[in-house]
């Protein structure tokens, strides 16, 4: 009984110095920050014996903090320990090493905050790169490469790229064995938009076949989060099926997946990842206010998209609530409140804010009362911010709204 504890501190060590950081999904955001900093600072130690190896496993530990967190700061951290390996590296190896962190750490940011300019800065990170003795950095190159044209893909949104990011991405899983978990993740999505862009069932099943794929192979003992991330993914994809194939069971089926991915953790073990399944469940049900209210507490004041999202899920069902009781100066409140921010507002939360403002006059007018002039042109400029930012899903809610309205 008395070994126990030290037998597990030994197994935690082990694991602490693994190139595979799967582990980390075991403990809580708030240790994942503890770890990140003690590898940061033993990197700078003098007696370091593994400097270079140290501030790169300590890049990536910041990474996945921020990832989990939202935590803009510890971006930031992996940044600078990205340009500390930038710095340091010796050797053809290290020096690609070192231009990957940089690269993921510009994708990572793109997904928290958008901004697509930040995937070209990636690109060009990768140029820095040069010819790796080791194959699996050579494949890991391969791998980041793939990640970055596929979001790119995704943004234009043309069949052709989609085409091209997904041979690309084909290509990069067969250099890597197979057992990228992020690449498989990430053509799993493209898959879903390029099934929904051009109405394709099959493309939509063989998503939903990959995913399955992925949470068969991640132990909710093991990998909760990658497990729940591959649910909320297979529910968006039978969502999808749904839609273009007019499939009652498969949207059934979707807020099961979204249901079960949520149960994976609780909010405070990865706070942006349960936001994000809330906001994805909310726009396929009509999800309690306090819940909407939680993801976006979670997930406000650092311009985050999920935070965006969040933002706008919440005021649409707050506006649906008022509406629903007829309840006239609550919608007049929520609307004084939504004026008295957006001269304050981040970009993405202002378009987010604009869509809300539109809700509310779309509410108003159903009950009577007057219909605010000029919320046609104010959605279109709300959709081309979305856009420009990198975040299609909010310029197609904006762009959903704008035919309700006489410009």
């Amino acid at each position: 009984m008395f070994e126990f504890g030290r037998d597990l501190r030994k197994l935690f060590a082990q694991a602490r110095e693994s190139e595979d950081l799967g582990w980390v999904e075991l403990i809580s955001v708030d240790l994942l920050q503890v770890e990140a900093r003690r590898e940061s600072i033993d990197a700078g130690r003098v007696s370091c014996p593994q400097p270079f190896e140290t501030e790169h496993r300590a890049a990536a530990l910041w990474r996945d903090h921020a990832r989990r967190s939202g935590a803009l700061d510890s971006l930031d951290r992996a940044d600078r320990a990205a340009d500390s390996l930038t710095r340091t590296a010796v050797g053809e190896d290290q020096t690609a090493l070192a231009a990957l962190d940089a690269a993921l750490a510009l994708i990572l940011r793109f997904d928290l905050c958008g901004e697509p300019d930040r995937l070209q800065q990636a690109m060009a990170a990768l140029t820095r790169a040069g010819r790796p003795r080791r194959h699996r950095i050579a494949s890991d190159l391969a791998v980041v490469h793939a990640r970055i044209k596929a979001r790119q893909a995704r943004l234009s949104g043309l069949v052709t790229d989609l085409m091209d990011a997904s041979a690309l991405m084909d290509a990069a899983l067969h250099g890597a064995g197979g057992d990228d978990v992020e690449l498989r993740m990430d053509r799993a999505v493209l898959a879903l938009d390029a099934g929904v862009v051009q109405c394709d069932a099959r493309l939509l099943d063989q998503a939903g076949r990959d995913l399955g794929a992925l949470v068969e192979a991640a132990s909710p003992d093991h990998r909760p989060l990658t497990r729940a991330r591959a649910l909320a993914l297979c529910g968006a994809g039978l969502s999808a099926l749904a839609a273009v194939a007019g499939h009652a069971e498969a949207h059934a089926q979707g807020r099961t997946m979204f249901d079960a991915a949520a149960d994976q953790f609780t909010p405070d073990h990865s706070p942006l990842d349960w936001a994000a399944i809330q906001v994805v469940r909310a726009g396929e049900e009509a999800l309690p206010l306090m819940i909407l209210s939680q993801a976006e507490a979670l997930t406000q004041g650092q311009g985050l998209v999920i935070g965006a999202l969040a933002r706008e899920r919440r005021i649409a069902r707050e506006v649906a609530l008022a509406e629903a009781v007829r309840n006239l100066p609550a919608l007049e409140l929520l609307e004084q409140r939504l004026r008295a921010r957006l001269a304050h507002a981040q970009p993405l939360d202002w378009a987010a804010d604009q869509i809300g403002m539109a809700a509310i006059a779309l509410a108003r007018r159903r009950l009577g009362d007057a219909q605010p002039s000029g919320l046609g042109l104010i959605l279109s400029e709300a959709a081309v911010t979305a856009q420009e930012m990198g975040v299609p899903v909010l310029a197609q809610r904006a762009e959903s709204l704008k035919p309700r309205f006489v410009a």
